[in-house]
């Protein structure tokens, strides 16, 4: 007897999978990014892991229409070559991965964009909710940060009042929602070109760290605490313990009439590397660095 862990949907494209292989990855960027090449009948496809039932996830394209036999993927994943039946033809395919992964984009903030219309109608609420094409301007900076854009305080004001004022010249009045097109424009338009670059983090430990007796380049966690709440959109102590205990997936111990003396702070490590801090603070993919992380 079988024990089912999960079941999920898989992408039907006239017929079951008659093979599947994991690409190999060189993206030392973001090595927890995987993904799958597969093959059905007469079409080779894509798909994103881990598969959790999401079709914007996996696409799939016919390569010899009269049965496909085979497949296999260069060293680097970079191409996937598929072997004919009958027409006794090989083809070279150039994997994309930036279009499938910006198709799942696009679906997982309209999930976001429509999930902040219900919190901002209540989560809760037993009334009959109105439907909306729009979400208050305020939800903009949760919906950004859910889609992994973390803009500073400085820049959410600037792309609220940039939608705030866009039609105050035309019709002297401020708009006060956004539906989901205009926000795509806003995302597009203000996020990163290229993304969180884990070069600027270390880059920015080596100006503000030390040389522990690793040899690595550290700082310490008291001197975080204190940059954060001092320097720059200073955090105050309450907002400090908030975002870190989100952060660690925390929750304050206690309860009752017992006061909670849960400090967020205690789980983190002493002399914090680039590297943990974004990858066991931040929780961005990162590559491992060279030495232990069990050492610390």
């Amino acid at each position: 007897m079988q024990l089912v862990h999960k079941t999920l949907l898989g992408p039907t494209y006239g017929s079951p999978l008659e093979k599947i292989q994991i690409l190999p990855t060189t993206n030392a960027a973001d090595p927890q990014k995987r993904y799958l090449a597969y093959i059905t009948k007469d079409k080779v496809g894509l798909q994103i892991l881990p598969v959790d039932g999401n079709p914007h996830k996996s696409s799939a394209f016919i390569c010899h229409p009269d049965g496909v036999s085979d497949l296999a993927s260069s060293y680097d994943g970079r191409y996937i070559f598929t072997v004919g039946g009958n027409d006794c033809t090989v083809m070279k395919w150039e994997v994309n991965l930036n279009f499938l992964a910006n198709t799942a984009e696009a679906n997982e903030l309209e999930d976001y964009f429509y999930y902040a219309q219900l919190r901002s109608h209540g989560i809760d609420t037993l009334e009959t909710r109105q439907v909306s094409t729009h979400i208050p301007l305020e939800e903009i900076p949760s919906v950004m940060r859910a889609m992994g854009f973390y803009p500073s305080e400085e820049k959410v004001e600037e792309m609220i009042n940039e939608v705030k004022f866009s039609k105050y010249t035309d019709t002297g009045e401020q708009v006060t929602t956004i539906n989901l097109g205009d926000f795509i424009k806003l995302y597009v338009n203000h996020r990163p070109v290229f993304g969180l670059s884990m070069k600027n983090i270390q880059r920015a430990f080596q100006v503000l760290g030390y040389d522990n007796e690793n040899g690595e380049k550290v700082v310490d966690r008291g001197d975080l605490l204190l940059l954060l709440q001092r320097r720059g959109e200073h955090m105050t102590e309450e907002e400090l313990a908030q975002c870190l205990t989100t952060l660690l997936g925390k929750r304050p111990g206690g309860g009752g009439s017992e006061p909670d003396t849960y400090d967020p702070s205690e789980e983190i490590p002493k002399e914090i590397t680039a590297e943990i801090f974004a990858a066991d603070i931040l929780g961005l993919p990162v590559a491992e660095p060279e030495k232990n992380r069990k050492k610390r």
